[in-house]
């Protein structure tokens, strides 16, 4: 369907008497707000949308479709939420392995649908406990593993066959889902019947969060070797979560986010083609996390310009055939850098609204933020009332019960399109640098998110953003939250477990299975996953397979961004 010309025309005379005529004359009495409103990414937003600012050759099958088609626009699958809600994966992990696998407990009893592992930042950054850099660190931010030991007490009574599993781990990812399989193995389910996703995402690291390792070549061809190992052996299993989150939570915009991401995207499914595999090979495994921020209608447009994008770049530039690989499936987290410590009890609300956005965007999976997170981890009770506004948009608002419910609004369709095509413009740009390891190498990426944080802070402190309770509707009143605090004597427990570990296995098995990754890794594209993997068998720490591969590929310095 594209619009009538005449009745377009009609349409825009009509909206000009109205702006002259009710408009004018209502404004005498009532001024607006602002002067002027912008969307995130600085465009200005009109008044009113109708037929006419999507324009006369705006195709409805061109632009949208239908659920489970190209362009995926309305969602990826036909009927959405009406056949499953989207998996409620909290994100939780905090302490030892034994405290973690209460919590999974505790989420799994109340409902929750999914597993999502938060590991410390000695695991992320690949030491284990008893180095001197995990000092002060240890199960601080997540749960600190350090062997195959830890990985089985953490799934302990879980049943890997039954529950699928997300881990928030990039540079030790190999690691870590090789412990997975392994435990998995020790339960008697096979790999090729795993569900759940690695996120294996080094080049956002780069970008945004920063814990990456090794120097970016070395880091790309281990993040490609997941992507091929699970093709291969692991194919219920999502290899990457290409994660926009961080981006966002960085500073970035919608735009850029959405930008940023795919680009992101187009930089692994080039590696991959590279190694030799078919884009339909690995493709439909492909997976996306993104963040749910608080503009609602911009974060709704923005999931569906990107389901759209991802969509043409892959069917257009990279020719895939099978539609499964044109499809963005998506896991959503609600956004960490909008929870305030003023008022906590406000990003109650605040995180509704952005799990909403979430839902009404079509995601495959959501995360809802605690509202003590500001403060500190979150405690049992506001872990649980996170779960239950899920639960409640779920299967009390109705939201679920019809496909892509805000498809159609004249607002939503112009700003899906606006978000498609600055994005597609930035894409496009970061083509022309040579891609987006070059990009990153440039410097070009950090500073468009370091310059539009700087943009949102300074709207933020001159009262241009108005946050509740932080610049706006403030209060005296003493903090009154429950704080959960981890024990600091967790690091001397992972300790002794390494002590023990060491003393009790066949060391020698150990040295031989090391030996042989560090010849693999010396290679030009020999998969490390099997070696890998073995070397965790035989009881190697992820201390000890890390620092093989920083003997053979070094470590990775961030140059100073101005």
């Amino acid at each position: 369907m594209t619009f009538d010309k005449e009745k377009l025309k009609k349409i825009r005379e009509e909206e000009e008497r109205w702006n002259e005529t009710t408009v004018k004359k209502f404004l005498e009495k009532a001024p607006e707000r602002k002067e002027k409103f912008m969307t995130d990414d600085g465009f200005e937003i009109k008044r009113l949308y109708t037929p006419a600012d999507l324009g006369e050759d705006w195709d409805y099958l061109e632009k949208l479709g239908f659920p489970g088609e190209y362009p995926f626009t309305r969602g990826v699958y036909a009927t959405m939420y009406r056949g499953r809600f989207w998996t409620m994966r909290q994100y939780a992990g905090f302490g030892t392995a034994e405290e973690s696998n209460k919590r999974y407990k505790y989420l799994l009893s109340q409902g929750q649908t999914g597993l999502s592992v938060a590991f410390d930042l000695p695991t992320q950054m690949g030491y284990d406990s008893d180095h001197p850099m995990a000092e002060g660190e240890v199960g601080k931010v997540g749960v600190a593993i350090d062997s195959l030991w830890d990985m089985e007490i953490l799934f302990d009574g879980i049943p890997l066959d039954k529950v699928s599993t997300s881990m928030t781990i990039n540079a030790t990812a190999a690691n870590l889902l090789a412990m997975y399989i392994l435990v998995a193995e020790k339960q008697g389910v096979p790999q090729n019947v795993l569900r759940g996703t690695v996120q294996n995402d080094i080049l956002k690291e780069y970008i945004a969060r920063g814990t990456y390792i090794f120097p970016p070549q070395p880091s790309m061809r281990l993040t490609t070797d997941i992507i091929m190992y699970c093709a291969e052996n692991v194919p219920k299993w999502n290899s990457i979560s290409i994660s926009g989150y961080h981006i966002r939570e960085a500073g970035a915009n919608a735009v850029q986010e959405v930008a940023f991401t795919l680009a992101d995207g187009i930089e692994y499914v080039k590696a991959v083609i590279e190694r030799g595999m078919d884009v339909d090979k690995f493709a439909p495994r492909l997976s996306f996390f993104f963040n749910a921020h608080n503009n609602f209608l911009e974060e709704i447009a923005k999931f569906r310009a990107a389901r759209r994008l991802w969509a043409y770049i892959m069917k257009e530039w990279f020719h895939a055939k099978n539609p499964r690989s044109m499809m963005l499936r998506f896991h959503t987290q609600t956004a960490g850098s909008t929870l305030t410590a003023q008022q906590p009890e406000n990003n109650i609300v605040r995180v509704a609204i952005q799990a909403l956005a979430a839902v009404l965007g079509g995601t495959q999976s959501l995360h809802t933020n605690s509202y003590d997170e500001a403060l500190s981890l979150p405690t049992e009770k506001s872990v649980r009332i996170a779960l239950r506004t899920q639960q409640i948009i779920a299967y009390e608002s109705g939201v679920a019960d019809t496909v892509d419910p805000l498809g159609g609004s004249y607002y939503i369709e112009w700003l899906t399109d606006h978000i498609y095509e600055e994005a597609l413009k930035y894409i496009e740009k970061i083509q022309k640098m040579g891609g987006m390891m070059r990009a990153i190498e440039r410097g070009y990426i950090q500073k468009e998110i370091a310059d539009s944080a700087y943009k949102y802070q300074k709207e933020v402190e001159e009262k241009k953003r108005i946050i509740v309770g932080v610049n706006e509707f403030v209060v005296d009143e003493p903090l009154d939250v429950e704080i959960l605090k981890v024990d600091p004597s967790i690091r001397d427990k992972q300790i002794e477990r390494l002590k023990k570990l060491r003393s009790t296995r066949d060391n020698k098995k150990v040295e031989e299975a090391l030996d042989k990754l560090r010849k693999a890794a010396e290679t030009e594209d020999e998969n490390l996953m099997p070696y890998i993997i073995e070397a965790h068998r035989r009881l190697a720490t992820l201390g000890e397979v890390t620092d093989v591969l920083r003997e053979v590929w070094g470590e990775y310095r961030a140059p100073l961004i101005f």
